[in-house]
């Protein structure tokens, strides 16, 4: 059998748990200020790529990426979770980046659709 081991046992944790719709959901029903919350329908929780490649062919690499439709039908919402266990003085433009990300895999899917609200969330545990 191999022993299989990572730098970041923290992140793979997190991102272990974090992929499992039941936890996801217990997750942004605690952290999801109240009215995002109230504009998601948590049981349409799908998992999504959070890969993506820029415009130069580089690849770009968010821990997790939900997509959720909304109580309204009328569109869906993106959560994606980012976990970090030290200090990043880039982090709100890495979360930037991300929600661009997802932006712009929408209107290459789909141009005609309005932009879905992207919501970033970052689990901190450092010190």
């Amino acid at each position: 059998m191999t022993n299989f081991t990572t730098s970041t046992p923290h992140d793979a944790l997190f991102k272990s748990f974090l992929t499992h719709p039941d936890t996801a959901r217990d997750f942004m029903e605690i952290h999801l200020p109240i009215d995002l919350r109230e504009l998601c329908d948590l049981d349409s929780l799908k998992l999504e790529s959070a890969s993506f490649v820029d415009e130069k062919l580089r690849a770009l690499h968010s821990d997790i990426l939900w997509s959720v439709e909304t109580r309204e039908g009328d569109g869906y919402i993106y959560v994606v979770i980012e976990h970090q266990s030290r200090e990043d003085i880039h982090m709100a433009f890495r979360l930037m980046r991300y929600s661009m990300a997802v932006m712009q895999r929408h209107i290459e899917h789909d141009k005609r659709r309005p932009l879905p609200l992207v919501i970033p969330m970052l689990f901190y545990h450092g010190s």
